[in-house]
């Protein structure tokens, strides 16, 4: 069971979507938001940062949210301004439906 208090920073989950540009026939993705929620963000520590460098992985932050459908490596999470791009969905190791840890890099996802 996650604390509720871990909680406590609240993020907006966006979902991409691809459409086709009318003029062009370019393909174009758009994000749309699936939900803002509560979770817990927490930037990548000095030994899990080298660790990534070491396997040439970005993982800058960890961020957990309670189980929510439709949330999945294309995803990507807003706080604060800033946009973090979800790498991969790890499930809560009991149940697998209580909460959500999602491993991400800081920048800007275009899609």
């Amino acid at each position: 069971m996650i604390a509720a208090g871990r909680l406590r920073h609240r993020v907006l989950i966006q979902n991409p979507v691809e459409s086709q540009d009318p003029g062009s026939g370019a393909p174009i993705t758009t994000w749309v938001d699936l939900a803002t929620v509560f979770a817990e963000v927490v930037p990548a520590s000095v030994r899990e940062f080298v660790a990534a460098q070491a396997i040439d992985s970005e993982v800058t932050a960890r961020i957990t949210i309670r189980h929510r459908a439709g949330v999945t490596d294309k995803s990507r999470i807003i706080h604060r301004g800033q946009v973090y791009n979800v790498h991969g969905v790890l499930a809560d190791p009991v149940s697998g439906l209580e909460y959500m840890t999602l491993p991400c890099s800081e920048g800007v996802n275009d899609g």
